[in-house]
């Protein structure tokens, strides 16, 4: 089974979100393999999003996700699971993002577009290591 990354974002956490996301990963046939709610610090969030550390939206993006709790999820299922989870969660854009993703169905902005999930196989691997090291 493939494994990926899946992080429900401070505001699915705020507004009370996370059942919603983790019910639509498992009605998909997906198993969620480790989870922790836990706040990101900084040196985590800067290891995870190192390709944007030089951007100019870092900084608010790392505000945003310190603020408060994140559910951090490994989720497993078939070949390619990555790809399943990214076509659940819409696109980046909830106002672009079709109906019945995540997004689509329940974000409202994109600065804050409720969860996260890894965009390949090699990015879920190395995602999986920072916050479950040895998973």
């Amino acid at each position: 089974m493939d494994r990926t990354l899946v992080i429900c974002k401070p505001d699915a956490v705020e507004r009370s979100l996370v059942g919603e996301i983790i019910g639509r990963l498992e009605r998909k046939g997906l198993s969620i393999v480790a989870a922790e709610l836990r706040l990101l610090d900084v040196d985590t969030l800067s290891r995870h999003y190192e390709e944007h550390v030089e951007k100019e939206f870092y900084g608010d993006l790392v505000a945003f996700m310190s603020r408060s709790p994140c559910m951090v999820l490994v989720v497993a299922g078939p070949e390619n699971t990555f790809a399943v989870v990214r076509s659940l969660m819409g696109t980046t854009n909830p106002l672009e993002a079709n109906p019945g993703t995540i997004r689509g169905d329940l974000g409202l902005v994109m600065t804050e577009n409720l969860v996260h999930g890894s965009d390949s196989v090699e990015s879920a691997e190395r995602e999986i290591n920072i916050f479950f090291p040895g998973l």
